[in-house]
């Protein structure tokens, strides 16, 4: 639903906020998003600059769910506070499963075991990221922050630079290629439907894990239009089909 006025009955979700006009992005967030507005839940957006998402978890009290390679705390978003319950979920997928329990009338978002659903979005999750380098110039950073939120990214891929990390010309002609047959593992999912879903008609939470994945993608890469008509136009068909829950921000 909207991000109507703030009321004590509504959920505060805590999403990374772009540069202006602040909207959402990041593919995690938009899980969660999708979610909330899949099982018609109220909710109020609170808008988080990068740099403040560490301070943000702390406050809330909220356990670290990623990490660096070298194990240190990876603070990131989506965080949903429910003042009905007083309770606080760190990880989009946690809030998948939370939304699940405390809205049964409305349409489910797990249709078979939780457990394979959380196996599909830890392989969804290491299929779309594998395109950060293409990503670099479409991230559309708050102008006040881009240095320290540019520093966080290059700090996670392992690199000094922002023009080491970008790829351009000939170079991004060939990630491009790659980042397509990455996808193209995740398109397999799609071999025996009809769509635009994986199960066909009507989406579940498996779609809603692409389909932050897409939001993101849509925003970042100017080939966006190639993406949605590779491996058969499953992704604009996708991102598509699941515009009635975006919702408003």
């Amino acid at each position: 639903m909207a991000s109507t006025p703030s009321s004590s009955e509504h959920i505060l979700f805590y999403d990374i906020a772009s540069g202006p006009p602040v909207h959402p992005y990041s593919p995690n967030p938009w899980k969660s998003r999708y979610a909330l507005n899949f099982k018609r839940a109220n909710f109020v957006t609170k808008w988080v600059d990068m740099p403040d998402v560490p301070a943000t978890r702390q406050s809330l009290g909220v356990d670290p769910v990623r990490f660096y390679g070298d194990g240190r705390p990876y603070p990131t978003l989506p965080i949903i506070k429910d003042p009905s319950t007083n309770t606080v979920v760190g990880d989009s997928f946690d809030i998948a499963v939370y939304l699940e329990k405390q809205y049964p009338d409305a349409p489910l978002l797990f249709r078979n075991s939780i457990g394979l659903y959380a196996a599909f979005n830890a392989h969804i999750d290491s299929i779309f990221p594998t395109g950060g380098p293409l990503f670099t110039d479409g991230l559309p950073l708050n102008p006040e922050t881009a240095e320290q939120t540019k520093a966080k990214i290059l700090k996670q891929w392992g690199k000094t630079t922002w023009e080491e990390f970008a790829v351009r010309g000939e170079e991004r002609s060939k990630a491009l290629s790659a980042y397509q047959a990455s996808l193209g593992e995740a398109a397999k999912y799609f071999r025996f439907s009809d769509g635009p879903f994986i199960g066909g008609q009507e989406p579940d939470y498996a779609d809603l894990i692409i389909g932050g994945w897409l939001m993101f993608v849509s925003e970042v890469l100017p080939e966006w239009e190639e993406v949605r008509a590779w491996h058969g136009g499953v992704w604009g068909k996708l991102h598509d089909g699941l515009e009635p829950y975006r919702g408003t921000w």
